[in-house]
């Protein structure tokens, strides 16, 4: 039976079907997933997949990964003064709602995952930070860890959550309620957030929930929604109230799929930007209300011990024959970062704060090379990081043959042979615009999200040079035992200052 290119009309009489008429147009070649102008319009992305040389799609299949990673590269870069001391409740939605499927393998088991997955890449980034987490089940909120700095404590407690079945319903102002509570006594000089994961769509509160939300703008608490299912109002007035200044949309996300979930849940791991001081309550003294606020916070890096015997240390009172001593009192705790219960001094290492330090000033993006440029500098044959050859640089009349075949690999993305980054590289080469080393992809990934360094900009420094770099922390030796003196460092506006003290110790502002 041929197809017909008439709508099909329900329940119409004989006489109004010869008044009704179709208006025959041309199709659209396209169909997608939004309907325009009568047809829907679909993204064929088989389109895209091209067969190489060799008769196979290996080729098409690394360039489309090539793409995807160059993609999530591309974020800005701009140096921003952002609160590196974060207090931070991750906020769970155990209701019956996440038992759904439509995340595999279920919404619950899925977010249990990431959540693990969360907080260790959390602690990486944010070494002197803390973190606790909440449940909201039966319409109770749940204590499921206590706000603290060690990792191991909150991925215990979540894989106990693996045994409990989701069930009842949520309940939004019962969970806000006990995690304003538990930011009461974080300090001022760092951030109060709460990172809320919603896959129901609706909220059993006891009492009044907008009470609750002025009440958390009042403290200062910034918070940020994940949604499962839809955009809930209620959610989107949480995230209007307590981020001023900042886009809806940019605090508050839908997950669309599973890997989406993950890029929502991750982005939190990075700092918020710190907000002006028109927005916080006061003013400078010296009547400045267009910067922030400046915070000085005393700090010690303890020397690591090995006793002979086992001794209590002042955090948890167990023996042990290793640990730290407080460069304030000599106090022995066994990890850090951690406060020392003694005399309360922030105790961490330099190497924790330098990873934090990294969020400061971000290393820059590196940009595409050009065939052309790739020709000037033919002595650079291989990857300055891992060392892996690059390809062979073409001849004039086969650049032009590769650039269209890396355009169909690369689908949506705009290449640009300038230079820009906007895409993928057309030589497969990326190149640091301050020290002009080649890269491959595979290392311009592992420098921008894991070391946050460029490899040619550290070789290339002049050795003994006490000048610091963007992303530096200068350290000197502690003393030997670590008793009785210390390293101090101050975060002054966002900046590192470092004074050392034999004696009781202080911190000095520039």
């Amino acid at each position: 039976m041929p197809e017909s290119d008439d709508d099909y009309i329900q329940n119409i009489s004989d006489d109004e079907a010869g008044a009704h008429h179709v208006t025959k147009g041309a199709r659209p070649t396209t169909r997608g997933t939004g309907r325009a102008d009568g047809g829907w319009e679909v993204t064929r992305t088989w389109e895209n997949v091209v067969e190489g040389a060799d008769g196979t799609i290996s080729s098409t299949v690394e360039g489309l990964l090539e793409a995807g990673k160059r993609k999530r590269l591309l974020k800005d870069t701009t140096p921003l003064q952002r609160g590196i001391i974060r207090h931070l409740i991750l906020i769970l939605d155990l209701s019956s709602a996440m038992t759904e499927k439509d995340l595999r393998p279920t919404r619950h088991l899925l977010t249990l995952r990431y959540a693990r997955e969360f907080v260790t890449e959390y602690f990486e980034q944010n070494p002197i930070s803390q973190l606790g987490i909440i449940g909201m089940r039966d319409g109770l909120a749940v204590r499921i860890s206590d706000i603290s700095g060690n990792p191991n404590d909150h991925v215990s407690a979540l894989e106990a959550l693996r045994e409990q079945e989701p069930k009842g319903q949520p309940s939004l102002q019962n969970a806000l309620d006990m995690a304003r509570a538990a930011l009461f006594h974080a300090p001022s000089h760092g951030t109060r957030e709460i990172l809320l994961i919603f896959g129901s769509l609706l909220s059993s509160d006891p009492g009044d929930i907008h009470t609750t939300i002025s009440a958390l703008a009042s403290s200062k608490i910034s918070a940020t929604v994940i949604g499962l299912a839809a955009q809930v109002a209620i959610c989107r007035t949480l995230v209007s109230k307590t981020n001023p200044g900042v886009n809806p949309d940019e605090a508050y996300g839908v997950a669309l799929n599973e890997q989406h979930y993950r890029e929502l849940f991750m982005r939190a791991t990075t700092p918020p930007v710190t907000a002006k001081s028109s927005t916080l309550a006061g003013s400078d003294p010296d009547g400045d209300e267009g910067g922030s606020k400046s915070s000085l916070l005393m700090m010690g890096f303890p020397s690591r011990i090995v006793e002979t015997s086992k001794s209590l240390c002042a955090c948890h009172s167990r023996p042990s024959r290793g640990g730290y001593l407080c460069s304030r009192c000599s106090s022995k705790v066994c990890a850090l970062p951690s406060t020392c219960p003694a005399c309360g001094l922030t105790l961490i290492l330099s190497t924790h704060l330098a990873r934090s330090y990294h969020h400061l000033f971000p290393l820059k993006n590196w940009r595409e090379v050009s065939w052309a440029k790739a020709a000037k500098k033919r002595e650079q044959v291989g990857c300055f990081g891992c060392g892996s050859r690059f390809p062979d640089i073409p001849s004039q009349n086969g650049a032009a043959d590769l650039l269209e075949e890396l355009r169909r690999k690369s689908g949506d993305l705009n290449l640009n042979p300038k230079g820009k980054e906007t895409g993928v590289s057309e030589s497969s080469r990326y190149e640091c615009t301050t020290c002009g080393s080649f890269f491959c992809i595979d290392c311009d990934v592992f420098a921008h999200e894991v070391v946050h360094n460029c490899p040619g900009c550290l070789s290339k420094e002049i050795p003994g040079a006490e000048a610091g770099r963007d992303g530096d922390v200068l350290m000197d030796e502690a003393p030997a035992n670590g008793a009785g003196g210390g390293e101090y460092q101050a975060l002054v506006d966002g900046q590192v200052e470092r004074r050392v003290d034999k004696g009781k110790g202080k911190a000095v502002q520039r």
